[in-house]
């Protein structure tokens, strides 16, 4: 059984208004130091299979084909076993 850890975010250059709305925030609240807040998606994904490479090629394509849009955001992953 392996353990994927995966995170999606906004490629650079794409606007993220969540981010500003919660650097806004973040300032309002007295963080004015906050330079930066970019906004993504953190999913946890457990799998039987057998062994970490196939874990690790089937997270890749299950990022590329549901869990992320490559047009506009990056994923990374990371793979342990249980």
């Amino acid at each position: 059984m392996f353990y994927g850890k995966i995170y999606v975010t906004l490629k650079k250059g794409v606007l993220d208004p969540q981010g500003s709305t919660v650097q806004r925030s973040l300032h309002a609240l007295g963080y004015s130091n906050v330079a930066e807040v970019r906004i993504g998606k953190f999913m946890e994904v457990k799998l039987d299979s057998s062994s970490r490479e196939e874990a690790a090629r089937q997270l890749d394509e299950m990022c590329r084909r549901l869990l992320a849009n490559p047009v506009i955001e990056d994923y990374t992953f990371e793979v342990t076993e249980v």
